[in-house]
């Protein structure tokens, strides 16, 4: 792995810097266009060479113009931007979780999304099995022009609280048109297809069928024949052999042709992979333009069609935007965006332990079952739960699991979401230096969320009781909406001929309202497969009701010195005051400092097209949510109130956190060549978060201020144009970077706080002195001389529990993108890179110890003679005992956590593409102006990893308990697109 990631570094560092030598006297280029001007905090625009912090931007054809469609905008960025972290799933309109410079809290933390300076909501809904994805993915991809990412305090800190983490700034697209006044019409169109990467599903062994030991049923059927293990969800049963004649679950299935009769006992032909169906995804796009003098308008309508890998699964958005901006005078602007995205959502998949198929299909299955006579099976018998885990030959009951298709085009769930984000903004300029902007903005998102399940179900929890029922129905209400208004004043002021400042004053109001509502049937339901709160067996509890507001105003204040372009020293400063923290301590401030030197202004040298040097140091806080001040009671009906199981805390205070940044950045060779580093340290402290009390209290946990995390991280950026002529371009851009971080100290004498629980006694946790995100479990024992110790007994290794087997937190994360260019033609790839973190897998605990895997064919009759040590220090030679029962030999009860920890590690060929675009002259008699088409792909290949049959960048959703495990995802596809786009 190493040697590999290594290779891939030397070639790309080395190829520019040879070729662009021998070609510069082809280009020339100025400083501010090498810089270029971004869009900062608030929206503002900035020269790039004058900013002392660190950001990244990416344009629109780097962001979309590489790859497919995903349908949601932070799986996009993955492999793009020098210390941001892009953990995504295969769940069906599934989440993508952003990070930038690693974790600084100890509840997670992900960065602000802002469009055109305004903040919106990239939460998700969380307390259920399903991933229902993170809201980003209700913007369209087609209206974004550029994403600019601010990763430090200092970018961030004019956002207050919420900047904490760091900003993704996206600015949209502006009406252009044509230069006639007419307007511009672009269409466009693609077509996806998913196949399933088959290094990302298990290999079964076909040796043996089902069973936990090596015999069948005890039982025998009246004519003599053996009964299968039915009710055994397991792989470890009696070796196959085609001679012998076996009752299986369809020889009880009276529309299949084995029934009443037994069938040799052989593995199945078809295996759960054909359970999956082939992703298709149907995207179509129109856009409108039209821009004058004073005008500029855009229209955009996207039309998403998709469907999952499991069946019954469809997901349809359609989203409508519209950007306006109109000149009233010389100084009168005014500018108003807005966009609508309806979606229907329908199959999304489990996730995590229970009751999940695909956890079933990894950890929990016979290989003797057909999974497409299951299919059969269901359809042919009017539908119903015709399971193979029955619980006996008489008795029909699931015993552990339902029929896949029953369970899939039965017990669905399915969501609608409605997303309006709007903001209407005014500008006056009162003279060439001084103007006002007021800005209103407003985020609505809604959600109606429907579980079902199915009369015949196999019982499980269902319910506000937590009891189990065999059916069912709930449906959650969410809405959850912002309004922010801004209103500051720009200004820019020559002091001297050389000395000038600019800036902005200003404040913010912004308000934020949480209302869910959450009702569902008790005992079942009364009249089977008729899905309404109503329908309830039993009386129904009260809705579980949420309605929450906050208020936060701000004042903010920034001023640039620029001394001769080529010293810039800036400052900022904000004020707070949140309603979620009590009034001694809701007002709070913080500041930056930033100065950046360009170096290039005193050295002149052909070969030196910029040189800049950059520090700042920042502190920045933020708040907690609501209601945590005082304990709040849920009413239950009846005069019952909940009490909560944690302690609000009245003395709360803001959580803070200071960073210090250098940097340098340079191009060389007229822009040919150029890098950007940046260095960074950072201490977060006075977190916000439940410890453990004692139960004497009445309570679980207690809300306190503690706990720092420190963060220390080097950032690299590299681009380089190796090849530049009339007909051909090569180019290529890096980026690396690495964090380390370190808990520092938690509360009092606690060394080890609890982020997520896993199976099998893992967790993952913050532990004093550790990185965050330690996976503590079961290791080995070992002897003094580091050999693993195996009791002489048993033949199998001793546990020593509670001890760090791992860590999350990558080494570090890198992408390597080279486009190419030859008149028409053009072609891209992304390598996408993560060395190092770990990830548990119960999936592999699991499925070995159930005889499952390829893996576990070998050694059921002599067991194993593992390498190690007997306590007395003799060399082992006792082979595993029982090897013919199912967890004797390996498996999650024979073998310690640690056997199943995993390097997650990847390199991956993110993105690729192949575009034609139509040469004019073809064109010059058409009304199209411009034509394209290309072939797109995304994971197309896995080029290196180390845990088996699946994916290491997928978990299970998108909270920080999703990081450290591989339990039931879905396989990954490797998605293969042809995208078309006419403009007129």
């Amino acid at each position: 792995m190493k040697k590999l990631t290594a290779s891939l570094l030397v070639l790309v560092l080395s190829s520019p810097i040879v070729v662009a030598h021998a070609q510069q006297k082809n280009d020339t280029i100025q400083t501010k266009e090498i810089e270029g001007v971004v869009v900062t905090a608030l929206g503002i625009k900035r020269e790039k060479k004058s900013l002392g912090y660190a950001s990244e931007e990416v344009k629109a054809a780097e962001l979309t113009g590489g790859t497919t469609n995903t349908g949601n905008v932070a799986s996009l960025l993955s492999g793009k931007v020098a210390g941001l972290q892009v953990n995504t799933n295969n769940n069906f309109g599934g989440s993508a979780n952003l990070l930038i410079r690693g974790y600084k809290s100890l509840s997670g933390g992900s960065p602000l999304i802002v469009i055109d300076g305004s903040p919106v909501n990239n939460n998700t809904v969380a307390g259920s099995t399903f991933d229902y994805g993170n809201f980003l993915s209700d913007i369209n991809q087609e209206d974004i022009e550029s994403i600019n990412v601010l990763k430090g305090a200092a970018a961030s800190a004019l956002y207050g609280e919420r900047g904490s983490d760091g900003v993704i700034l996206i600015v949209t697209k502006s009406g252009r048109g044509n230069n006639d006044g007419s307007w511009g019409v672009t269409l466009s169109s693609g077509i996806t297809a998913g196949f399933i990467d088959k290094s990302t599903f298990p290999k079964y062994q076909t040796k043996y069928g089902a069973g936990y030991t090596g015999g069948f049923n005890s039982q025998l059927s009246p004519d003599g024949y053996n009964y299968a293990n039915f009710l055994d969800d397991a792989s470890y049963g009696p070796a196959y052999n085609s001679n012998l004649l076996v009752y299986q679950w369809d020889s009880f299935d009276p529309s299949s042709p084995n029934y009443g009769k037994p069938r040799p006992w052989v593995a199945a032909k078809n295996g759960p992979i054909e359970f999956f169906e082939t992703p298709m995804t149907y995207v179509n796009t129109l856009t409108l333009e039209k821009g004058t003098k004073t005008s500029n308008l855009s229209l955009s309508y996207s039309n998403m069609l998709s469907n999952g890998l499991l069946p019954n699964s469809e997901l349809r958005k359609n989203t409508i935007s519209a950007k306006f901006s109109h000149d009233f005078t010389d100084k009168l602007h005014a500018s108003v965006f807005t966009t609508l995205t309806l979606q229907d959502t329908k199959g999304r998949n489990e996730t995590g332990y229970s009751d999940n198929i695909v956890s079933g299909f990894r950890q929990w299955w016979q290989t003797n079952v057909d999974v497409l006579a299951l299919r059969d099976a269901y359809m042919n018998n009017g539908n119903s739960n015709f399971s193979w885990n029955r619980t006996s030959a008489a008795d029909p009951t699931p015993q552990f699991w339902n029929n896949p298709y029953f369970q899939r085009y039965q017990n669905y769930q399915s969501d609608n979401r409605t997303r309006v984000f709007s903001y209407a903004q005014l500008k006056y300029d009162v003279s060439k230096n001084f103007g006002i902007t007021g800005k209103l903005s407003y985020d609505d998102l809604q959600m109606v969320i429907e579980e079902r399940l199915m009369n015949g179900s196999l019982p499980q929890v269902f319910g506000a009781s937590g009891l189990n029922a065999t059916s069912g129905y709930s449906r959650t209400n969410v809405k959850n909406t912002e309004m922010n208004f801004d209103l500051f004043a720009n200004y820019k002021i020559d002091i001297t001929p050389d000395l000038n400042v600019s800036g902005i004053a200003g404040g913010n109001v912004r308000r934020n309202l949480v209302d869910n509502v959450f009702a569902t049937t008790e005992g079942g339901l009364s009249k089977p497969g008729l899905f309404a709160i109503s329908n309830s067996v039993r009386s129904i509890l009260p809705p579980d009701e949420t309605y929450a507001k906050s208020l936060t105003s701000s004042l903010y204040a920034t001023a640039s010195f620029g001394f001769k372009n080529m010293l810039y020293v800036d400052g900022t400063y904000r004020v707070d005051r949140s309603s979620n923290l009590p009034k001694e301590n809701n007002t709070y401030d913080y500041y930056s400092v930033t100065g950046s030197l360009i170096l290039s202004e005193f050295v002149k040298q052909p070969w030196l097209s910029f040189w800049k040097v950059r520090g700042n140091y920042a502190e920045v806080g933020s708040s907690t949510t609501n209601y945590r001040l005082v304990n709040t009671f849920k009413a239950r009906g009846e005069g019952l109130f909940d009490q909560p199981f944690f302690l609000a805390n009245p003395n709360l205070r803001p959580q803070r956190s200071k960073e210090t940044e250098f940097g340098m950045e340079a191009q060389f060779f007229k822009n040919r060549l150029g890098f950007d580093v940046a260095i960074y340290k950072t201490r977060t402290f006075d977190q916000i978060i439940n410890l453990p009390v004692s139960p004497a209290t009445g309570y679980r946990t207690f809300l306190v201020n503690a706990g720092q995390i420190d963060n220390k991280g080097i950032e690299v950026q590299l681009n380089g144009t190796p090849v530049k002529t009339d007909k051909f371009t090569w180019d290529i851009n890096v980026n690396w970077s690495k964090n380390e971080n370190e808990v520092i100290s938690l509360n009092g004498n606690s060394t080890n706080y609890l982020l997520a629980s896993y199976q099998n006694n893992v967790s993952m946790n913050a532990r004093v002195g550790e990185a965050f995100g330690a996976i503590v479990g079961s290791d080995y024992v070992y002897d003094a001389n580091g050999q693993k110790v195996i009791n002489a007994t048993t033949g199998r290794y001793l546990k020593n529990n509670n001890q760090v087997i791992g860590n999350v937190t990558p080494d570090w994360v890198g992408g390597v993108r080279n486009s190419f260019r030859y008149k028409e033609f053009s072609l891209s790839f992304l390598i996408d890179v993560k060395q190092g973190g770990d990830v548990f897998s119960p999936d592999m605990g699991y499925g070995i110890s159930t005889g499952l895997y390829q893996e576990t064919a070998d050694y059921r009759e002599s067991g194993v003679v593992y390498p190690g040590v007997n306590p007395n220090g003799n060399i082992n030679t006792t082979p595993t005992s029982q090897p013919n029962i199912s967890g004797r030999v390996d498996g999650y009860n024979a073998m310690p956590n640690i056997r199943f920890v995993y390097d997650a590690s990847y390199v991956k060929l993110r993105e690729a593409s192949i575009g034609y675009t139509l040469p004019k002259s073809v064109l010059a008699s058409t009304s199209i102006r411009d034509a394209k088409i290309s072939l797109v792909g995304r994971n197309l290949w896995i080029i290196h990893k180390n845990l088996p049959y699946a994916d290491p960048e997928t978990g299970t959703g998108n909270g920080l308990a999703a990081k450290g495990q591989s339990i039931g995802s879905l396989p990954t596809t490797r998605d293969i697109g042809i995208d078309i786009t006419f403009k007129f």
